[in-house]
């Protein structure tokens, strides 16, 4: 005798689904939040957010984003790749993991997270973002002290087109303070200088990259990272 399942429990079942989808929450805005500077109010909001979709995966990341102690946030992003493996951030935690390991100098670690980003998430972008701008522990004897980028002619092999303006200021000790950061996270820095109406400025750079999209799928890591409002600009030639 076949056994039906009570139309009760099928319509529990159903109406279930828009409660476990409605888990997830779109974290894109709060993301572009704190790249304009809004930190405080997206963390006010994080508290409203955890209580109202305690099962959001994206909610992990976005916390960790908005954690100051870089040890913390490599524990909430360990936590949202360990058990959300699909999330649509995982490799993004991922290269976080990775890129503060790096700037630590703890670099079998580093690549230990870089191997497994490339072995469970092979088509994310952050595995070129992590080769077009992460230095080996030699460093590069074309990235002299004069703060030239890096010769094309040595790379000859890649085309390096763009890079990301990540400001510029008419102190030289201000751009060399974001430089020295920017380095110290194991990314490649240099500065140029513009003459602008009369004005020297000091522009600094973070990265080169063969694609502007590249250098875009960066830009809100860079953001974020260093607190600038970076934008994606066409290297000179």
């Amino acid at each position: 005798m076949k056994r039906h399942i009570p139309i009760f429990f099928i319509i529990v079942f159903l109406l279930s689904f828009p409660r476990i989808f409605a888990q997830e929450v779109d974290i894109v805005p709060y993301l572009k939040m704190i790249e304009q500077g809004k930190v405080e109010d997206v963390k006010t909001k994080l508290l409203d957010l955890k209580t109202e979709y305690p099962k959001s995966s994206n909610l992990i990341f976005l916390e960790g984003v908005l954690t100051e102690n870089g040890q913390d946030a490599v524990v909430l992003y360990q936590s949202l790749v360990q058990k959300y493996p699909k999330s649509a951030y995982a490799d993004a935690a991922l290269y976080r993991i990775y890129s503060y390991y790096f700037a630590l100098g703890l670099y079998n670690t580093a690549d230990q997270n870089l191997d497994k980003l490339k072995q469970d998430y092979p088509e994310s972008p952050y595995i070129k973002i992590a080769a077009a701008n992460i230095e080996t522990t030699t460093g590069d004897e074309n990235f002299s002290n004069n703060n030239q980028p890096l010769n094309d002619e040595s790379n000859s092999e890649k085309q390096f087109n763009y890079s990301i303006q990540a400001g510029a200021f008419t102190n030289t000790a201000n751009a060399n303070s974001l430089k020295k950061d920017i380095e110290s996270a194991g990314m490649i820095s240099y500065i140029k200088e513009k003459n602008v109406a009369g004005t020297e400025f000091n522009v600094v750079y973070i990265g080169k990259f063969e694609t502007r999209k590249e250098a875009e799928d960066f830009l809100p890591i860079a953001n974020t990272r260093f607190k600038i409002t970076g934008r994606v600009v066409e290297i000179d030639k």
